[in-house]
Formats: C-alpha cells, sequence, structure tokens
C-alpha cells in the first residue's frame, strides 16, 4: 500500500520528511505486515503532473529486528529490474523523540535518500490507554502523522485522527420517529375534541389531512433512510437528494494530538460538518428566518380569512409548553403517590416524608402551570366552537320576540373578544349570527327559522370560575393528603380532624386505623382523579389552540415546519456529536465534570458562508437551527452493559424540548458527579458566529447587504458574554484549562465585542477571538462552510497551525511548512483517503486536488483577492482569444 509521501525542498533539492501513517483499527499491524513504500518526483505542482521514481516493500519484522531501528531500502523502477535510489526508514518509538534529530543527506542525479520517520508497530490508529478516548459512536478513523521543529531546535510529533459518526445516521432517524409519533399524537388530540361546529370541522379535517401528508412523507423518508448501507456520513455531493435531506452534511470529528518532549500530551478537538440547511427544498424565497418572519406578519390576514382567532408565536409555544409539561408532570404525579402508598403500606415513615416531598413538588408545578391565563381563555374559545352555540348578544333579539326562548340571559360579550392574541384583523360583528358558522340570520330567517332555531339544543352557560374550581381542587386535595400523612405519622387517629373541603373523619371511619394504607388510599385516588380532569380540559383547549394556529397556516405552516425539522435534525447530529467527544475526553477532568452540571458547556459555531446569492439562505437556515439547539438537555445514563449497541445515544421528546441520553460504561458511570448519576440535566449554549472569506463575500461586501452576518454575529456575542457571567459565578475560573497564552477571558471578550460591531472586510478576528474563547471556555467548537471541505479544511489546518505556535513553540521558518503539509491533502469526505496531492495525477480517477493557495490569502487581505481575481481574468481573456 502506498504509506508515505515526501515533499522536495526546491531550493536543495532535499526530499523532507512530510507525513507519515498509521495502521487503521480494522487492520492491525504485525510482524508480518507488508509494507509498500512508493515515491514521485513532483515537477509542476501548478500542472499536477508528477513522474514515478521508484517502489519498495518492506515488513513491519524487519523493521523491529533492524539494527539502529531503521532499514535501507533500494528503489525499484516500476519493472523491478532497475535501482532508482535508496530510501531509509526509521523507526521511531513517541517516548524517544528528543533524541531524534532529522538526518540531511546528500543526493545526486542518480541515487535519492529520504529519511522517513514512522510510528512504532506498537501504536495503532486508536488512541493509547493514558489518552483520552473520542467515544464508541466514532469508527473509520483516518490518521496523519507529522514532525515539526520547534523553537528550542527539539522535535514535536503531531498526529491528526479523523473519524465518521454514527449519530450522523441515528440521530435523524430517531427524531424522524418522534416526529411522526407527535404528529400522529397530534391527530389523536384533534379527534378528541369532539364534536365541533361545521366551520372549525371542516378546519379540523383540513388539517388532520395535511398532517397525515407529513407522515406519510417522513414514514417514506425513514424507510430510505433503513435501507442505506456503507458510509456513515453524507457526501457533498448527496446534500440535496430528499432521502438523505435530514442527514447533516460530511460531518467528521478531527483530534490534534501534540507530543512534546518532556510535557504532557496536548489535544485538541474539532468538529467539522456542512452548514445545517434545506438543500433539497432550495433557497429561491430565502431561509427560515426570512420565511418564518413573513409568516407571521401574513398569519394574521389568515386568520382573518380562515376566521380563526390569531395567537402569536409566544401563545402557540406556551400552548405547546403546557401540553408537553402536563405530558411530563401526570406520570411524575402518579407515581409519587403510588410510592407513597407502597411506604404507608410498609409503615416507613423516611419514605413516605420522601414520596409526599417529591408529590407535593411536582403537584405544585402542575397547578402552577395551568394557572396560565391563555388556558381559561381557550376552553371559553373551545366552549364557543361547539355545535348550535349562540352568545348572548344573539339571544337578546330572540328574547323580545319570543320570551319562552332562553328567559333571564345576561348581557355579555362575545366570547372572541377579549382573549390573550386576538387580532383585531378579526372583528366581530354586532349584528346576530351564529358565531360558528351556522348560515342565516335570526332576523332574516323568520319564523321557519326560529322554530328550527328553538329546536337545537342550546349550552348552558361558559361559566368562567369553572376551571378556577377544577385546577384548584388539586391543590385541596393534595393538602388532604399531606393532612392525613401528618396525623399518621403523629398517631393522631384517634381523633379526626377536618381538612380543608374534605371531612377526613367520613373517609377513615370505615377503615382500620391501624393500616395506613387503606386510610391513605382514597384520598390519592381523589387527587389522581382531579388531576385526569384538569389534564383532560386542558389538553383539549391547548390542542383547540394548535388547531386554529395550523387552520390558519395550511400549508405554508406545515412547509415551514417540514424545514425546520429538516435542519434541526442536522445541527442535533452534529451537536450530539461534539458533545459525545468533548465528554469521552473529559471524563478523568473533575474540573470539567463541574462546570458540566452546574452550568454547562459553550458550543461555539464557526461559520464561513458568504452573505450572497443562496448562500444567504443557508445562513438563515442555519441561523434558526442553531438557535433550536437551545431546547435541547443531555443526560447521562448507565448502559446495561458494554456492549457497543449499548452505548449509543438516544433522543426523547417532542418538538419544543428534545433530551439526549447518554449512556457510559458502568466502571465510568460510577466515577461521575453524584448530580450528573442522578440524572441531572445538562444544558447546552449554542453560539454561531459567521464571516464569509471567499470571492461572493467581497461581491457581497462592495455591492450587497451584510446585515444579517452583523446581526448573527452582535446577538451571538450577547449570549456569550452571558455564558461567561453565568460560569463565572458558579465556578472558579482556575477551574478552566491553562494555556500558554495568558491572555484573560475577560479581555478577549472585550475584543470580541468590538469586532462585531467594527465594519471591517472579512473581519476574520471575530472568528479567531470567538474560537479562542471557546477553547479558554471548555466549549465544543465547529467549524463549517456550504459542504464543509474546502473553506472548513481551510480554517481548521489554519487554527491548528496557530495552536502549535502559540501553545508548542512551532519555530517560524516551520510554520509555513506545516500548513502546506497539513492542507496538501485531499479534502474531507472524499472517502477518506489520503494519496499525494502532487501524485494525483499519476493514477486513474483519483480526485481532484486542492489549492489552497489563493483562497488562504483570504485571512491576510481582500486587497490581495481582487488582485487574485483581476489576474485571473486577464489569464482567462489571454487563454481563450
Amino acid at each position: 500500500m502506498d504509506c508515505f509521501r515526501l515533499h522536495k525542498n526546491r531550493a536543495n533539492k532535499d526530499p523532507l520528511f512530510l507525513t507519515g501513517v498509521t495502521f487503521p483499527s480494522e487492520y492491525p499491524d504485525s510482524p508480518e505486515t507488508i509494507v509498500k513504500l512508493t515515491v514521485c518526483d513532483a515537477r509542476s505542482k501548478s500542472q499536477e503532473s508528477s513522474s514515478f521514481l521508484g517502489s519498495a516493500t518492506f515488513s513491519v519484522g524487519d523493521l523491529l529486528r533492524a539494527k539502529d531501528e531503521q532499514l535501507t531500502l533500494s528503489l525499484r523502477s516500476s519493472d523491478g529490474v532497475c535501482a532508482a535510489g535508496t530510501v531509509v526508514v526509521s523507526r521511531l518509538k513517541m517516548e524517544e523523540m528528543e533524541e531524534e534529530n532529522i538526518d540531511h543527506i546528500a543526493t545526486n542525479t542518480t541515487l535519492q535518500k529520504c529519511p522517513l520517520v514512522c510510528e512504532s508497530g506498537h501504536h495503532s490508529c486508536i488512541d493509547r490507554e493514558d489518552s483520552p478516548q473520542t467515544g464508541p459512536v466514532f469508527k473509520n478513523p483516518t490518521c496523519k502523522v507529522y514532525r515539526f521543529q520547534t523553537m528550542d531546535s527539539k522535535w514535536m510529533f503531531v498526529r491528526e485522527q479523523m473519524e465518521e459518526c454514527t449519530l450522523s445516521f441515528s440521530i435523524p432517524k430517531q427524531l424522524l420517529l418522534l416526529y411522526i409519533q407527535e404528529d400522529k399524537s397530534r391527530v389523536h388530540d384533534l379527534q378528541e375534541l369532539g364534536e365541533l361546529s361545521p366551520h372549525w370541522d371542516n378546519l379540523r379535517k383540513e388539517v388532520m389531512t395535511q398532517y397525515g401528508g407529513v407522515i406519510s412523507s417522513y414514514q417514506e423518508t425513514l424507510a430510505e433512510m433503513d435501507n442505506i448501507t456503507g458510509c456513515s456520513f453524507k457526501p457533498s455531493c448527496c446534500k440535496a437528494q430528499k432521502p438523505l435531506e435530514f442527514i447533516p452534511i460530511n460531518l467528521h470529528t478531527q483530534r490534534m494530538r501534540v507530543t512534546c518532549p518532556k510535557k504532557a500530551d496536548a489535544f485538541y478537538d474539532i468538529v467539522t460538518v456542512g452548514a445545517p440547511a434545506a438543500h433539497f427544498q432550495g433557497f429561491k424565497c430565502g431561509g427560515l428566518q426570512r420565511l418564518l418572519s413573513r409568516y407571521e406578519s401574513d398569519k394574521k390576514s389568515f386568520s382573518a380569512a380562515y376566521q380563526c382567532i390569531y395567537y402569536s408565536p409566544e401563545h402557540t409555544a406556551k400552548a405547546q409548553e403546557v401540553l408537553s409539561t402536563m405530558g411530563l408532570l401526570q406520570p411524575l404525579i402518579t407515581g409519587s403517590a403510588d410510592q407513597l402508598l407502597l411506604a404507608a403500606h410498609e409503615h416507613s415513615s423516611s419514605g413516605m416524608r420522601d414520596a409526599l416531598k417529591s408529590l407535593s413538588d411536582k403537584t405544585e408545578q402542575f397547578v402552577h402551570t395551568l394557572k396560565d391565563e391563555l388556558v381559561k381563555s381557550a376552553l371559553l374559545a373551545l366552549h364557543a366552537a361547539r355545535p348550535g352555540y349562540v352568545t348572548k348578544s344573539q339571544k337578546q333579539p330572540l328574547e323580545q320576540s319570543h320570551r319562552q326562548v332562553n328567559q333571564g340571559s345576561e348581557q355579555n360579550q362575545n366570547p372572541v373578544q377579549g382573549l390573550p392574541g386576538h387580532s383585531p384583523a378579526t372583528p366581530v360583528t354586532e349584528s346576530p349570527v351564529v358565531c360558528n358558522n351556522v348560515e342565516g340570520s335570526a332576523e332574516e330567517a323568520g319564523p321557519a327559522a326560529l322554530k328550527h332555531q328553538d329546536s337545537i339544543p342550546h349550552h348552558k352557560e361558559f361559566d368562567e370560575e369553572e376551571w378556577d374550581r377544577v385546577w384548584a381542587s388539586v391543590a385541596k386535595c393534595l393538602n388532604c393528603v399531606i393532612a392525613m400523612v401528618d396525623k399518621l405519622q403523629e398517631g393522631g387517629n384517634s381523633k379526626q380532624e377536618p381538612a380543608p373541603e374534605l371531612q377526613l373523619a367520613d373517609v377513615i371511619t370505615s377503615h382500620n386505623p391501624g393500616d395506613w394504607k387503606e386510610q391513605l388510599c382514597p384520598l390519592v385516588s381523589r387527587l389522581k382523579d382531579c388531576v385526569m380532569e384538569v389534564v383532560e380540559k386542558a389538553k383539549r383547549a391547548m390542542t383547540f389552540v394548535l388547531l386554529q394556529e395550523a387552520a390558519c397556516s395550511t400549508p405554508q405552516g406545515f412547509l415551514l415546519q417540514q424545514r425546520r425539522d429538516v435542519v434541526f435534525s442536522q445541527a442535533l447530529a452534529a451537536l450530539a456529536c461534539g458533545f459525545v467527544m468533548k465528554l469521552y475526553a473529559g471524563l478523568r477532568d473533575k474540573n470539567f465534570l463541574r462546570q458540566l452540571h452546574l452550568v454547562g458547556l459553550v458550543a461555539q459555531f464557526e461559520s464561513l458562508l458568504s452573505t450572497y446569492s443562496e448562500e444567504i439562505g443557508m445562513l438563515e437556515d442555519m441561523e434558526v437551527g442553531i438557535s433550536d439547539l437551545q431546547k435541547v438537555v443531555f443526560t447521562i445514563t448507565e448502559a446495561k452493559t458494554d456492549k457497543l449497541s449499548e452505548l449509543q445515544p438516544s433522543v426523547w421528546g417532542r418538538r419544543d424540548h428534545f433530551t439526549v441520553e447518554v449512556p457510559l460504561p458502568q466502571v465510568i458511570f460510577q466515577t461521575l458527579p453524584e448530580e450528573m448519576k442522578e440524572g441531572k440535566p445538562l444544558r447546552v449554549y449554542p453560539v454561531l458566529f459567521n464571516v464569509g472569506i471567499n470571492e461572493q463575500q467581497t461581491i457581497a461586501e462592495r455591492f450587497g447587504d451584510i446585515s444579517l452576518q452583523e446581526r448573527i454575529n452582535q446577538r451571538n456575542f450577547e449570549l456569550l458574554e452571558a455564558y461567561y457571567k453565568t460560569l463565572s459565578e458558579k465556578v472558579p475560573l482556575e477551574c478552566l484549562p491553562c494555556f500558554q497564552t495568558r491572555t484573560n477571558i475577560k479581555e478577549l471578550l472585550e475584543t470580541l465585542g468590538q469586532n462585531v460591531v467594527t465594519k471591517k472586510r472579512k473581519n476574520v478576528e471575530i472568528l479567531w477571538t470567538a474560537g479562542t474563547i471557546c477553547r479558554r471556555l471548555n466549549g465544543i467548537r465547529f467549524t463549517s462552510c456550504k459542504s464543509a471541505k474546502d473553506r472548513t479544511s481551510m480554517s481548521v489546518t489554519l487554527e491548528q497551525c496557530a495552536l502549535l505556535r502559540d501553545e508548542h513553540q512551532l519555530s517560524k521558518d516551520s510554520f509555513v511548512q506545516a500548513l502546506d503539509c497539513m492542507r496538501s491533502r485531499l479534502t474531507q469526505g472524499d472517502g477518506g483517503q489520503w494519496e499525494d496531492l502532487e501524485a494525483g495525477a499519476t493514477t486513474e480517477n483519483k480526485p481532484a486536488s486542492r489549492h489552497f493557495y489563493p483562497i488562504a490569502l483570504l485571512l491576510v487581505s481582500s486587497h490581495l483577492l481582487v488582485v487574485w481575481l483581476i489576474l485571473s481574468l486577464v489569464f482567462l481573456l489571454a487563454k481563450y482569444q
């Protein structure tokens, strides 16, 4: 196999070591392993032409047994006859770097000797035992090893390890299942609303049809994803394929490990991924941020056309929150009540106290949730949507002509008026028209219509205080339970005193005073029944709110929700990948674990998208997708076994709140802080910074609009600053990682704050400063562009070399060589191949190589880019003339 690459220094024509190779874990090396070296002469880098010089083979056993730990091999031509030179293969242990020096061997035109460095055969591509793990969700590692000189003339080893992540597919699949389950639940809730007037019933059917279409589409996508086999990532060439639209583009992790003499190894992790965006749906009308803004402004007119109540996004989100909270708290209340009865059966005072405390906390939270005025007003609106409902303003004319109908009714306003979020665009007429859209007016219909009207069963008037009494009964039942528990624990069963609203004596007189469970059971059952009654009423009310929101947004609202689902799926897969990698890397760091459960981690997304053409839509999608990650929390669980299948993260929840469970092996789980072992939610604070760096951004800055980029950077700077403030209040700054550069984090934040408001073209200082702050805060780093290839690789390699320079004293002379070395490979995501850049033209069907040099100038000056564009144009004109 082709294992090594050489780079010819054109100044002295001495081939210098460029990079090494390690053996993949699925093909472990052994003494019998045969290694083939291929040496090529890159004559013209611009034309990617090279000529074959020779090849040599050796076994790992020969290298291990060789004297002086090196082999001198003869290069053979393609026919295997002529000797083309020699190559020296050295075996270098990581611990022996300090004593190793590179040999400068003179060469002539006929013989060439190339000093190479090969990792010891005892080291595989996987990290050593004393190294932090990357996690069980990563596979297909691809490693590169470099050796660079430091400022004190010593040598450092640098190893890049890039891996694919199984979460690229598993997270989107789980999300699709959750989306399908949630939409089916919505359909079921709509069916459970009961009988509605013809107008509302038609709207309900229309909304249910839309939900059915979404469910069918998601089921088809899920079935097609299940049939996909092969690699664990989606290449950029597939970004516009519908079956893969939920999969992130080119999701990879990269870890740079730096080994320096007499210093502990340093590790730098980064996640690269294509911008989360709906590529299949396109960007003709913009991205999510623009579409949602336009949608909210148009929804008021839609609500008037559909005769619906307009609910603001805040009210819709509140309705979803109430539904989610009720669904979460009801089983917890039931579970706590059952634990209380079990403790009473066992006469365990301590068990009863613990269960009662849990029951009280959950019930109080439940009651507090239902106090919202939105629930009360939605119940009134639902009452008005029942068949035959007539408002009191309609009944007045009927009373004047037919006293036998609705005697004694009082004047009241239309129930639709005064509801939270009621739109002025939907005026309520004062004429006696049935509000649920029953056609015809009582005045116009005459006696026949009045007689028919009399046959319609009028609903009783809506009692606004009834709802207050219903949810208040939950609190009263809880008080009864608390009072009974206190009496049982005090042994005061002989003297029964009445509790609020319920006579405890009446409840327990028929039971044996010595049986605690029998005395508690009626009260607990009553509490459960009250909770169930409240849940049913509130669930119908909130479902009716969501029905109106969905009805006045059909079909645009459903299309936007699908687009949002796609973008969020890609963003969550990347976030889960980064979180797992960061978690496994910090399992031995008590300061990191303390920060994780007390505050949470910052996840900094670095975007290189331009604010021009379709990339504006991508950036608008990405902004919403990253913002939606705020509704995600992580929890740590103990895996049942150490099998790989048991260590895969799982997702549960609904669109307004998701939880990612990360199982850990039993041995590791026991070392975690108690808060994490008890399942405390771990928060992640996503922030996004964008600076376009390509030629399209030059056009946007000179002739277009970059306000989107400026707004994103300023808003996310405020989020990052707020996170730092929270972190500094709860965690000592001494617990954060130590770096050689001693710049204070507060000073870095001040610098970043100045840069985000400074009018400067291609201000990459924003990205550099934000990335530095993220690493200082122990955060998770993400880098992305359109496809996570050229621009992303350029940014990652520049960041890695800057870290080597600032943190590990990489010599100035070696900086450019290191940058050139890391960049002279194929783009990430091209099948994981690592062939020589300059030998790309020698083999058929090899992907085209990358040229970073013109684009790299963007990070220096935009004026150089303009010169480069002009010269390129002149060259093209001259060529075609």
